[in-house]
């Protein structure tokens, strides 16, 4: 395993998830200045999503033929852009547009995992997929953590007592101009450490000749034949496609209905909701950063995905009946320690069933897929808060009930040595 390589890319991604942390919990009392209703605000979120769902198979694919390192510059640049977008919105319209720049250009994660692919060992690869979840976390600890006080009134009274009254004053009147300007610096800065730092895993020469890569979407017979592609034939790859779908719809079906249901049922601020976001990403760093590591040394990571499914189903659905903050994050920490320990583990068992020419194809197909669930989830989110707001977690529980059975297929079907055997 490359390590430089790898604190390389974990880096990029991190910088770059900073800023969409902090653009995620601000999205819906953004939108609400629009007079946004929660449909709407899931919409919001969806159409991220189901630009990524388009464009993330067509930026892996590109990576296999012409390198990882200019998808990610696209992509971070891309980024830029959007963030800038986001910033300078003044109609709902124009923070839309913004989502949807957002996820044409978003091929970072699937690039990033393929480069990750590409650096790691079959038996380093759940900790290398780790690294990049780590990352998310980080994203999300620190990201919203730099919304609550960039929107602060103390920040903008700490610009005022530096004599920059006049910016002070336009600061408050655009509360959500300066978080998304700070994203784009974020993302700009990504877009620079890749310029500089990585370095291009992908042998153009050995691929040139092949044209399969070229034109891979979702839109296209070569998306579909990926599903049943090599070793990617039996049942396995296909369900864990499956479950990369059900989980992320799982987890998105949050993005609407969570900072919803704190504000309706608990009273809490936009601070506050950005606190839980906080919490939900110090538990991925903790665990997909460091703890993911010997728990797939002395267990097969089949086990790891499973366990992680079930605890993560358990904490969704007790979100709905939590009647304090406490309470709240303390369900909240559960479905991300689910939720951390099924991530990495299910990214790296679809690597490993991947055509090793095609890893940029297959990793980008899985979050096409993923993309497809965040386009569902947030919207779905918000239709049922607006039935009930306990129903979102509840019904969604009972969606995820689907990876249970997923995790007890894959550890059932595979015969695998003892893991402790293998690593060493």
């Amino acid at each position: 395993m490359n390590k430089g390589r790898l604190f390389t890319v974990f880096l990029v991604v991190l910088i770059d998830l900073m800023g969409f942390g902090i653009v995620l919990p601000l999205l819906p009392f953004y939108a609400q200045e629009f007079n946004a209703s929660p449909v709407v605000i899931g919409l919001l979120y969806s159409i991220f999503s189901f630009a990524q769902l388009i464009f993330s198979p067509i930026w892996g694919s590109l990576s296999d033929r012409f390198g990882r390192r200019p998808i990610m510059l696209l992509s971070t640049f891309g980024a830029v852009i959007a963030y800038i977008i986001f910033g300078l919105a003044g109609s709902l319209f124009v923070l839309l547009l913004s989502r949807l720049i957002a996820g044409v250009m978003g091929g970072n994660i699937s690039t990033a995992q393929a480069y990750v692919a590409d650096v790691t060992n079959a038996e380093n690869r759940a900790r290398g997929m780790g690294m990049i979840g780590a990352a998310f976390g980080l994203g999300f600890v620190m990201g919203p953590a730099m919304a609550a006080a960039l929107i602060h009134p103390a920040f903008h009274e700490m610009i005022a007592s530096a004599g920059f009254a006049q910016t002070a004053v336009w600061v408050e009147a655009n509360k959500y101009a300066l978080p998304g300007f700070f994203a784009a610096f974020l993302s700009f800065c990504s877009f620079l450490l890749v310029w500089f730092k990585l370095e291009e895993t992908v042998d153009k020469e050995a691929v040139k000749k092949d044209k399969t890569t070229v034109r891979h979407g979702v839109f296209t017979p070569s998306f579909w034949k990926t599903l049943n592609s090599g070793k990617s034939a039996s049942p396995f790859f296909g369900i864990l496609l499956l479950a990369a779908f059900v989980l992320s719809f799982g987890q998105a079906s949050l993005y609407s209905a969570f900072p919803l249901f704190c504000d309706s049922e608990l009273g809490m601020s936009p601070e506050q909701v950005g606190i839980q976001f906080f919490w939900l990403g110090l538990i991925a760093v903790i665990v997909q950063g460091g703890l993911i590591r010997p728990l797939t040394k002395y267990f097969a990571e089949e086990k790891v995905f499973l366990a992680g499914n079930i605890i993560m189903t358990i904490g969704l659905a007790l979100i709905a009946f939590a009647g304090t903050i406490s309470m709240l994050t303390v369900f909240l920490g559960l479905m991300a320690f689910g939720h951390s320990l099924n991530l990495p583990t299910m990214n790296s068992l679809i690597s490993k069933e991947a055509d090793p020419t095609r890893v940029g194809a297959m990793m980008g197909t899985a979050q096409g897929l993923s993309g497809l669930g965040r386009t569902i989830g947030p919207t779905w989110g918000g239709f049922l808060f607006g039935i009930s707001p306990q129903l979102p977690f509840v019904a969604t529980a009972f969606v995820l009930l689907i990876t249970i059975w997923i995790g007890i297929k894959i550890s059932g079907k595979q015969n695998l040595q003892p893991v402790e055997a293998v690593s060493g």
